[in-house]
């Protein structure tokens, strides 16, 4: 068996608010809450729990979604219609702006617990076009 990344514990102030963020913009379902944990899957089995903890114990993380042109396009009209703010670059300086790594295009956003949110079209491992 190959080894393959199942799930991952995602704290946040409020596991609810915080799962429905990430489903909301590129249009993942919401799952079950199982014991302290909101789950939100991806297309590729992997499982983001959403777990509250206190405000002061969560270490920000970044997570990337990979999104098909169709759905980029819908998840960041999302963003836009929801008025949250965006960036071309992971450090916040390029506000508004999409970039074109890899042939593709991405852009980054905040969660409400403050971890970094990315959508790209395609992988890092891909060779730049």
């Amino acid at each position: 068996m190959s080894v393959e990344l199942d799930h991952t514990i995602v704290h946040s102030r409020d596991n609810r608010e915080s799962a429905e963020f990430p489903a909301r913009v590129p249009g993942l379902e919401v799952g079950t809450e199982w014991g302290p944990f909101v789950p939100v899957d991806t297309a590729n089995g992997v499982t983001l729990d959403f777990a509250t903890v206190p405000a002061e114990s969560i270490v920000t993380q970044r997570y990337a979604f990979l999104v098909s042109d169709d759905e980029f396009d819908a998840a960041s009209g999302r963003i836009t219609e929801a008025g949250i703010a965006y960036f071309a670059d992971p450090q916040g300086r390029r506000p508004g702006g999409i970039n074109h790594h890899h042939g593709g295009r991405g852009l980054y956003f905040l969660d409400p617990a403050g971890h970094g949110m990315e959508i790209i079209t395609r992988p890092y491992t891909s060779p730049a076009r």
